[in-house]
């Protein structure tokens, strides 16, 4: 099945992956294209969760989506730490057009405390952890009530990681499966 492509114009979202900009754990960008792209049946469940955003003033900021297995090599070459990466010889989620990583913007277009960055892997990433200020912590309530109820699993470790069920049921793919390569 092919992935289905992720636009502001489309979705209603923000699409700013981290990847294709040197503002990532590697300190140079992995994509070389900003597209983003997700497996319809993720594309569905993010329809739903932007759904449930959008009336109580939050939008969807994407950071990153399908991850060609080639770019999770990348990764795991920069960082080879499962707790924080799938090894690539296993599979990510990503690479399966199965997971997004997000946060939530307010009405203003500012991104919501989160506690700690986009990657940062340390415990204070753990969607429980209470070693964040309170309001961040609302802030990730907030972000998985709005993600589960649209259907999406999480990974306890990355607040803002979030993948379908079973996600090893769908294939690894490449950048050649992409609609338009990122790599």
């Amino acid at each position: 099945m092919p992935l289905v492509e992720i636009t502001e114009a489309s979705h209603d979202v923000v699409v700013a992956l981290a990847y294709a900009s040197p503002r990532n754990l590697t300190g140079k960008p992995i994509y070389r294209q900003a597209r983003c792209f997700l497996h319809p049946d993720a594309e569905a469940k993010l329809v739903r969760a932007a759904a449930l955003a959008r009336p109580l003033g939050f939008r969807l900021k994407i950071l990153d989506a399908f991850r060609p297995t080639e770019a999770q090599w990348l990764l795991w070459n920069a960082c080879p730490d499962p707790d924080f990466l799938a090894d690539p010889r296993k599979g990510s989620p990503h690479s399966r057009g199965a997971a997004v990583d997000l946060t939530l913007l307010d009405e203003g277009g500012a991104e919501l405390e989160m506690g700690t960055a986009f990657d940062a892997f340390t415990p204070l990433s753990f969607h429980g952890s209470t070693e964040v200020p309170p309001a961040a912590q609302r802030n990730r309530l907030l972000l998985l009530g709005l993600m589960s109820a649209a259907g999406w699993d999480f990974y306890a470790k990355e607040w803002w990681h979030y993948q379908l069920f079973d996600p090893r049921n769908y294939p690894l793919l490449g950048d050649a499966d992409a609609p338009a390569p990122l790599l």
